[in-house]
């Protein structure tokens, strides 16, 4: 087989945001014409300083070599966007997932049907169409290993609730699906995430929670308080054995609907498995009281995303109450019901510590000034919670 060589596309102000139809990056190399080969998988390098790691580098060498020999991307039945997986050189196993910002719910390439949005917003409240891919990046390289945060230039060590490792792509192939007709030109590659496919023996829809053990639950709701995860039910949640002794592990996949502008849609299936009611250990105390919702600012914004204010707002007082509900020694459960809205038109605890917040603050009030006087109203709820 031929090498295969990876060429980064270098995008220095790429807003998927805004966009609801297809999106394309232009540059010298990626001008729109006609192409020597009907498939394309090139790495979106949003920062010069930012360099490929070893792993993400190996998922999209053998994509694109999966490609180059001719094995078509086959299309999830699941979900409600597009989602694809792509083979291997062999043809025998997946290497990745593939999902085209184009194709997500409500997108105008939409592959399930789904009305276009109207105004932008996504299927869940305080999410944009078209930022699905940007979320699914972000909650990888938000997933600090447990000896620490990620550096700047090395996020090839697994994460500490083990989301797959994903980068940011743009692709072509005339098995995507498209509403047009489809050309080979480059201009009509897709931009998506791609992540590492994970070898699975199923989801926790297909088994009862109580076979889960505590810390694999616990993982993942660190990580879902932490990003306010408006997404997570027990069919994005993957079982897989560890090959040495057969021990349970839980992998937390599809993170395109994290990371919002409020906490309305806030939703954790995990909160109702008996785990939740266990306490978090000490290790994980540890890692909650290590994180840095300023540096995880910095860091997406290093990688080519500068969060939106109110992204980044949310995120910080996501952080505050799992750091001031893991020093009061508060379960998964009750930091849980405290994001999560009881009933539709009910507002959530954390919502009304917000509001309280905001009817409080003077006007013209700096962030740091906003955020303290959230702490200090968060701070009155917990004691009378949790006296």
């Amino acid at each position: 087989m031929a090498c295969v060589a990876l060429r980064p596309v270098r995008e220095e102000s790429f807003n998927a945001g805004d966009q609801l139809g297809p999106v394309s990056v232009t540059n010298e190399i990626l001008e729109r014409n006609q192409l020597s080969r009907d498939y394309l998988v090139e790495p979106i390098i949003m920062n010069s300083n930012m360099k490929i790691p070893p792993v993400i580098h190996k998922i999209i060498k053998m994509t694109l070599e999966g490609l180059e020999n001719g094995c078509k991307p086959i299309q999830s039945p699941e979900g409600s966007g597009g989602a694809y997986l792509m083979q291997d050189s062999s043809g025998l196993k997946y290497i990745s997932v593939f999902k085209p910002i184009d194709e997500e719910p409500m997108a105008i390439n939409n592959p399930r049907g789904l009305p276009i949005s109207e105004d932008g917003e996504g299927l869940k409240k305080g999410t944009r169409v078209g930022q699905g891919a940007l979320r699914e990046v972000a909650a990888y390289i938000l997933d600090h290993p447990r000896k620490g945060p990620r550096s700047y230039h090395n996020n090839d060590e697994p994460g500490f609730a083990g989301v797959p490792p994903t980068v940011l792509v743009k692709c072509l192939h005339k098995g995507f699906h498209n509403v047009e007709d489809y050309q080979n030109v480059s201009g009509n590659a897709k931009i998506g995430s791609l992540q590492m496919f994970m070898r699975n023996i199923g989801s926790c829809e297909d088994i009862g929670p109580s076979a889960f053990p505590v810390e694999e639950v616990h993982k993942i709701s660190v990580l879902d308080i932490r990003l306010v995860n408006a997404d997570r039910h027990a069919g994005n949640i993957l079982i897989s054995k560890d090959g040495e002794d057969g021990h349970t592990i839980l992998i937390p996949i599809d993170h395109g609907y994290c990371l919002p502008e409020s906490f309305e849609d806030c939703t954790f299936d995990w909160l109702y498995w008996p785990q939740a009611k266990e306490p978090y250990s000490a290790d994980t105390i540890d890692y909650i009281k290590s994180l840095d919702a300023e540096e995880d600012i910095k860091l997406l914004k290093f990688h080519g995303w500068d969060l939106p204010p109110k992204c980044a707002q949310i995120l910080r007082i996501s952080t505050m109450l799992l750091q001031k509900g893991a020093e009061r020694g508060l379960t998964p459960f009750a930091i849980g019901s405290i994001m999560c809205r009881e009933t539709l038109k009910k507002k959530s605890v954390i919502e009304e510590i917000v509001q309280e917040a905001e009817e409080a603050a003077f006007p013209g009030a700096s962030e740091a000034a906003f955020l303290d006087l959230v702490s200090v109203i968060m701070d009155c709820h917990l004691d009378e919670l949790f006296q």
